[in-house]
């Protein structure tokens, strides 16, 4: 085991970033307040009128300790389907939390957006809770009070594999799995929605508030003339005591929570997969010291080390191959008492030749051949000896010029992409600064499977940087303007590239990955240790592990 990490310089460096990140967080946070509002002021006090808990509040009574809860996906929809007044958390919520000393996915859509209506990112979230439960066998509980899709946009969410279907034919593969499923119908369950529910293990309805059906009321009159109310249709008492669809009559939300309680508080024990854990040792730095080693400008230097210093359990790593292929730090460690094998993007310095001679670059996370075989090695290491992984991303992606190509960069690159690909062992992900191009793969992005994908509040997501992506957008503009015979003055065309620069920008934000759940959540680089250690005592509940293959690597 080595020491790494240096006491924080208070150096005028060190205070802007920090002012800058817990500028970026304050922001971050006043924006998640108003999210966390639903439908807003209006839409919860109506509902809470009819004696209805708000969806944060059903959830929190669920939990032993609601501070403790892991909401996803808060900023699903962020910025979307504003021409239908927007939809805030894609009108669902679903986190992972305990119940009895358990970890549990809950999921619960808040009436208060649209009665709780699914857009086609609803559908995609619900769908990743689901992925969530069945990678690390959770029991999931789902507490329902919703309209049903959205139909201005059914087209978008009705047919498709990954659309609403997908749901329950999910609810079927997990109870074939002997993943446990509870639903509670607290509000309307309406048409295909009514399949959630039933086709869950038990379903709890609360009377008065709670109905399910196939079609309402107003359907049934205009498909085939009967006149008929929702409760007398479709109501608790009428779907328990006459048609035996729900198991469980609750006279209110909170009786309807406790029971729920109850009942999961009689769940057996299942086998764990056995990941390495010890008493867990803070950092000998405080983690949010990372305020002040991240750059403001996401191209700036900074020390890997030192981030991983403050995440590390006593800040001691044993690293693997340390003076080969500096561009990739490749160590073993422990982050909450939890063995984990860290793959992280380094800047370091590296000596360049050209025609003017030898000198030196600044390479800001650039991954090199050698880097990219000692990264294939250690993964393979990891899976061998089930150690879960840890991917702390600043990548710009791969090395290029010919220099590199001779090199066989991309028969390495291929290696350690063929490593990530089929690795077994759990897979975290935390994006810190960049994430481009082929790099994003590499380096486990969100097509890689990673159990859980994390994203900084500064980071970028994007097929190339912003400046270089914007300089061929604009020539591409240029030369279409040409062709039609068009000409652009100097000051023009730099009002257009700030356009196409401000428009890129916004795209590789973290807000736009966040809302089209390219990332689980958006964290607070000071709270990565317990995301870290969240995700892995979450995997730990799945002890089926297939055996590890890379196939055909060429070496």
């Amino acid at each position: 085991m080595k020491k790494i990490g240096q006491p924080k310089k208070e150096n005028e460096t060190f205070l802007k970033r920090e002012d800058f990140y817990k500028n970026l967080l304050r922001k971050l946070n006043a924006e998640k307040t108003k999210v966390k509002l639903g439908g807003g002021q209006k839409a919860i006090e109506k509902h809470k009128a009819k004696g209805k808990l708000t969806a944060r509040e059903r959830i929190a009574s669920l939990l032993d300790n609601p501070n403790d809860f892991f909401e996803l996906s808060t900023f699903a929809a962020y910025g979307m389907y504003e021409e239908y007044g927007g939809a805030p958390s894609s009108g669902t919520v679903y986190g992972i939390g305990k119940i009895n000393g358990r970890y549990h996915v809950v999921v619960a859509n808040d009436a208060t957006v649209k009665a709780g209506a699914w857009f086609p990112i609803t559908a995609k979230k619900n769908l990743r809770a689901q992925e969530i439960s069945m990678e690390n066998r959770l029991p999931i509980i789902y507490l329902v009070d919703s309209a049903g899709v959205f139909l201005p946009l059914q087209d978008e969410i009705f047919p498709d594999k990954e659309h609403f279907g997908r749901i329950f034919r999910n609810n079927a593969v997990m109870s074939s799995m002997g993943i446990p499923q509870i639903s509670a119908i607290m509000g309307p369950c309406v048409a295909g929605g009514a399949y959630l529910p039933i086709m869950s293990d038990e379903a709890l309805i609360v009377e008065g508030e709670g109905s399910v059906f196939l079609a309402g009321s107003h359907l049934v009159k205009a498909a085939i003339g009967e006149e008929i109310d929702n409760e007398k249709l479709g109501g608790a008492r009428v779907q328990s005591n006459i048609s035996g669809v729900t198991d469980y009559i609750m006279k209110s939300d909170e009786e309807c929570l406790a029971q729920i309680k109850s009942l999961v508080s009689k769940f057996g024990e299942s086998p764990k997969a056995g990941f390495n854990r010890t008493e867990s040792r803070p950092p000998q730095f405080s983690p949010k010291e990372i305020y002040g080693l991240l750059p403001e400008d996401p191209i700036k230097p900074y020390d890997m080390y030192e981030v991983i210093a403050r995440i590390v359990d006593d800040s001691e790593i044993d690293e693997y191959k340390a003076g080969y292929g500096k561009t990739l730090i490749t160590a073993y460690a422990r982050i909450d008492g939890w063995a984990v094998g860290i793959v992280a993007n380094q800047r370091t310095v590296v000596k360049t030749e050209s025609d003017k001679g030898a000198g030196e670059m600044q390479v800001g996370g650039v991954i090199y051949s050698d880097s990219a075989d000692k990264a294939a090695r250690f993964i393979m290491n990891c899976n061998q000896k089930k150690i879960p992984l840890v991917f702390l991303q600043d990548v710009t992606g791969f090395m290029v010029g010919s220099r590199a190509e001779h090199g066989g960069i991309i028969k390495d690159g291929a290696k350690m992409v063929n490593a990530v690909a089929n690795s077994v062992v759990p897979k975290i992900t935390i994006i810190v600064g960049n994430s481009f191009g082929a790099g994003n793969y590499a380096m486990c992005g969100k097509a890689y499977d990673p159990r859980f994908i994390f994203i900084y509040p500064n980071a970028k997501i994007s097929v190339m940087g912003g400046q270089q992506a914007s300089s061929v957008l604009l020539d591409i503009k240029l030369k279409q303007a040409q062709k039609n015979d068009k000409e652009f003055s100097e000051e023009n065309k730099k009002k257009l590239l700030n356009e196409i620069m401000e428009s890129y920008e916004n795209a590789s934000s973290p807000l736009y990955a966040a809302a089209r759940l390219w990332v689980d959540e958006i964290i607070d680089p000071a709270l990565t240790r317990e995301y870290i250690s969240m995700a892995i005592d979450v995997a730990n509940n799945n002890p089926e592990m297939p055996r590890f293959s890379t196939g055909v690597i060429q070496t």
